[in-house]
């Protein structure tokens, strides 16, 4: 049985995805008895990236770990390219894995131990912090409710965030109350390392392909949470996430870029909290989405 799948999106970033599977590979190397498989799932990259993943493959040589590789004609988008992947993944567990992120001593066999003793959990991640060793924000994040992404926006959350006695009013989006170093639950994490039970993710069918980019691990988290999953934060180990590698070359993909995101709101807001509210809300919050993104 395969313990771990890992499913690793790759777009124009051959030299990153190199030295993610490295670390991954080292990592996973640690635990021969735990046996996983690694998906690259490539949207139909333009840097030689497609050849340097059938080299790699060529050149795993483990009896532990399984390796698969997709080529995409098309850029499909994040959550549609990770769903491919998932398809075809075979593991009691799936971790989707940003080829921007470097995996070190994480200990495989605890980290699934963990869940499997609490089968509550629909989806958890480490500590994942960027290259200057903050955490990475989006990878404890609280629901966008109305109030959370006032107080995000109008950067509240910021300047309350030295009054601790403010913090759970105010930081509502980060959830800058919890304690950094303890194992507990959150809202949201990020899918830069995003792993669950597969049987949830056939469950709620992966991501959900409407959004593009941005926004799709949040709704995954949400829906998890509807079914009366937790989501976890384990900080007991650390991976670093170098973050913003693609996607952002010129400043046509940085336009594009932020469309995504924006329209990654607009799907949120309208699945999860448009029903909520009165059509007049409901307005407002649309112009502000509009306005916010032409700004």
């Amino acid at each position: 049985m395969i313990n771990l799948s890992v499913i690793i999106l790759s777009f124009n970033t051959a030299d990153i995805t190199k030295q993610c599977l490295d670390a991954l590979v080292k990592s996973l190397t640690s635990y021969p008895q735990f046996k996983s498989e690694i998906i690259v799932v490539d949207n139909a990259s333009q840097d030689g990236s497609q050849d340097m993943i059938r080299a790699y493959k060529q050149s795993v040589n483990s009896d532990y770990i399984a390796f698969k590789s997709i080529s995409n004609r098309d850029n499909e988008g994040y959550p549609k390219g990770n769903n491919r992947g998932l398809h075809n993944a075979t593991g009691e567990y799936v971790l989707f894995l940003n080829s921007d992120v470097m995996v070190g001593l994480v200990n495989w066999p605890q980290v699934v131990s963990y869940m499997k003793e609490n089968s509550t959990i629909g989806a958890l991640t480490l500590k994942v912090q960027l290259p200057n060793n903050s955490l990475d924000p989006a990878s404890h994040r609280g629901f966008p409710t109305i109030w959370n992404s006032l107080t995000y926006f109008t950067k509240l959350e910021k300047i309350t965030y030295a009054l601790p006695q403010l913090r759970e009013t105010f930081g509502g989006y980060h959830m800058t109350y919890k304690d950094l170093n303890s194992i507990h639950p959150v809202d949201a994490i990020s899918g830069a390392f995003f792993i669950s039970p597969k049987k949830v993710l056939d469950e709620l069918r992966g991501f959900d392909e409407e959004f593009f980019m941005y926004g799709e691990d949040v709704d995954l988290a949400y829906r998890m949470k509807q079914e009366g999953y937790q989501i976890m934060y384990y900080p007991k180990y650390t991976v670093t996430h170098l973050k913003y590698q693609s996607g952002l070359k010129n400043k046509q993909a940085q336009k594009k870029t932020k469309e995504y995101f924006y329209n990654a709101m607009r799907i949120f807001y309208r699945k999860h909290y448009e029903e909520q509210y009165s059509w007049l809300v409901n307005k407002i919050m649309y112009l502000l989405i509009n306005i916010k993104s032409r700004i």
